[in-house]
């Protein structure tokens, strides 16, 4: 005779569960991967104080409208699609914002997710 076989019953079901968890013990795997390289914390840090860290530009105020990805990516010494590359984690985390101007793109911190970030980061799990 054969038993039917639950979804309880499936060894997987735990790992169903698991995975559909959402709580404040699960990181979030972009904010994680946006900040385990080095080169993106740097982008970060400069960004922080970008008057100090970059030249004037002729369009975007450095403060206002954020740092021309050129810009980051001659202080950074890599390719302007490498940078791209670096910029674009950053912004999936939310940890950056975009703005196009003209045909460039200025990037700034975004203060709000990063203080979000920190919070989460330096809770208890």
């Amino acid at each position: 005779m054969d038993a039917e076989v639950g979804v309880d019953d499936c060894p997987f079901a735990v790992d169903r569960q698991l995975a559909n968890c959402h709580n404040a013990f699960v990181l979030d795997v972009d904010l994680v991967k946006a900040l385990a390289n080095d080169k993106r914390l740097l982008i970060l840090e400069w960004l922080r104080d970008p008057e100090r860290h970059f030249p004037p530009q002729r369009d975007g105020d450095l403060v206002r409208d954020g740092v021309c990805s050129l810009f980051i990516a001659q202080k950074l010494g890599v390719s302007q699609p490498t940078c791209g590359e670096h910029l674009k984690v950053l912004a999936q985390a939310g940890l950056l914002r975009g703005k196009k101007i003209k045909q460039w793109v200025f990037y700034q911190r975004d203060e709000d997710r990063i203080s979000e970030a920190k919070e989460l980061l330096s809770g208890e799990w």
